[in-house]
C-alpha cells in the first residue's frame, strides 16, 4: 500500500479529480482528501500592495490531494495527476507529487485492516 501526496495548483483540483475518476474508479466512486495549503517553492508568491509599497508573498495557495491506494494502482494514479495537473507544456508552480509506504489502513466502522480497508 502507498500513500500519494499531492501538491497542486488550486484551480487544476477538478481537472486532477476528472483525471483520477476515469483511472481509478471502482463502483461508481474512488477515495480522496482534499485540503488547502499553503507554501513555497521555486514558484513565487504574488505581488500585493500594503500602504503603497510592494510586498511579496513568501507562501503560494496549493491545493494538496491525498490518496491512500493499494500498489496496482499507484503509477495510474501518478500518471492521471500529472495529466490534470500540468498546465500546457508544464510550468514552475504545477506541483509535485510525493509517494509514501502505507503500513497499515483501519477502517473505523468496521475494523477491517490492510488493502480492503481502503
Amino acid at each position: 500500500m502507498k500513500l500519494i501526496i499531492a501538491i497542486i495548483r488550486p484551480e487544476r483540483l477538478g481537472a486532477v479529480q476528472e483525471a483520477l475518476q476515469a483511472a481509478l474508479d471502482e463502483g461508481g466512486h474512488y477515495r480522496l482528501t482534499v485540503q488547502t495549503v499553503d507554501g513555497h517553492g521555486r514558484q513565487e508568491g504574488e505581488i500585493e500592495y500594503f500602504r503603497g509599497e510592494p510586498v511579496r508573498q513568501n507562501t503560494v495557495q496549493k491545493t494538496q490531494v491525498t490518496i491512500g491506494l493499494n500498489d496496482a494502482y499507484v503509477e495510474p494514479a501518478i500518471a492521471a495527476i500529472m495529466r490534470g495537473a500540468r498546465t500546457g507544456g508544464g510550468e514552475i508552480g504545477d506541483g509535485k507529487i510525493f509517494v509514501l509506504p502505507l503500513e497499515e489502513c483501519v477502517r473505523i466502522r468496521t475494523g477491517e485492516r490492510g488493502g480492503g480497508a481502503i
